[in-house]
């Protein structure tokens, strides 16, 4: 048992000392959401708070406030969408696949499992790291700008990343399984960079979609990621803005920025939108084992 968690920590390091040492990887994987931040806040930084003050009025809220309102939405909105687009794309097992060096590792007493295990570990590892410095810019950022977020806040989020790394590395994990293509590997990744963001309601707020594409949404736990995103880098923000506006605006406001959430005449809480992502990447595991497990045996007979 020891001996096998060796091993386990052992590939584990290797595949992350396989990611971080092109440097290419690690620089592409870290500008992309940087980038998105910049044409996030070019575009639709004045949409966002033109639609805040909107709500409360013009001329009622400090310029820091305002500005920690929209730098936190859009930093949430980024980091939402990176823990899984990023997951996708820095995973070792398909670049092993492609270059045959899980053929190599079938002639070693190394299990298949273990194998499998460190693939995922590495890449659930690799996106937190990202996506982990990626935060460390956006409190600088907000710190500049306007920051009102709590230890507790940051705590969160943090926990937001790893447990919506896990989910996103799982679900990249049972894909790359069926494949050993670069050009598939190349088409998903440009695919779920493309799309998830809107599905998950990191692009735009859920409250503006159409009643059908809210409800579907509803059903994917990624879009309970991004509201807990949403919590994590508002609420010290919506709480300081009860000193200048009353409460029912401020609740206004959580509704149409997705920081509070209904679902089919639901309030979900947030510690429900956590139990959601976690049972979730619970379930991703065992299909993963399962995937795993059944192609061995194929592979016997």
């Amino acid at each position: 048992m020891i001996w096998n968690l060796k091993k386990l920590g052992y590939l584990t390091l290797r595949n992350l000392k396989l990611y971080f040492n092109n440097k290419m990887n690690f620089f592409v994987s870290l500008i992309t959401p940087i980038i998105l931040f910049v044409l996030f806040a070019t575009f639709l930084k004045s949409t966002y708070e033109e639609q805040l003050l909107t709500i409360v009025g013009k001329d009622t809220l400090p310029t820091s406030l305002i500005n920690a309102f929209s730098g936190g939405w859009l930093f949430s909105s980024v980091l939402a969408t990176s823990c899984v687009t990023i997951a996708f794309c820095s995973g070792i097992m398909i670049i092993d696949k492609i270059n045959n060096v899980d053929t190599d590792f079938k002639v070693t007493p190394i299990k298949n499992y273990i194998l499998k295990l460190s693939y995922v570990f590495a890449n659930m590892l690799s996106t937190f790291i990202v996506c982990f410095v990626f935060l460390i810019v956006g409190l600088i950022y907000l710190s500049i700008v306007g920051f009102y977020l709590t230890f507790l806040d940051v705590l969160l989020i943090i926990i937001n990343i790893i447990i919506t790394s896990l989910f996103g590395t799982l679900l990249a994990n049972i894909i790359w399984s069926f494949t050993r293509s670069q050009g598939v590997m190349s088409s998903i990744c440009t695919l779920v960079s493309a799309l998830y963001g809107f599905i998950c309601g990191a692009y735009m707020p859920i409250s503006t979609m159409g009643e059908g594409i809210r409800n579907f949404t509803s059903l994917l736990p990624g879009t309970y990621s991004t509201i807990l995103f949403r919590q994590g880098f508002l609420n010290g923000t919506l709480d300081k803005m009860l000193e200048y506006v009353p409460s029912p605006m401020v609740d206004a406001i959580k509704q149409s920025f997705d920081v509070s959430y209904v679902a089919f005449g639901i309030n979900i809480p947030s510690w429900a939108m956590y139990l959601i992502i976690l049972l979730t990447s619970l379930a991703l595991l065992v299909v993963f084992i399962l995937i795993s497990t059944i192609k061995i045996r194929r592979k016997k007979k």
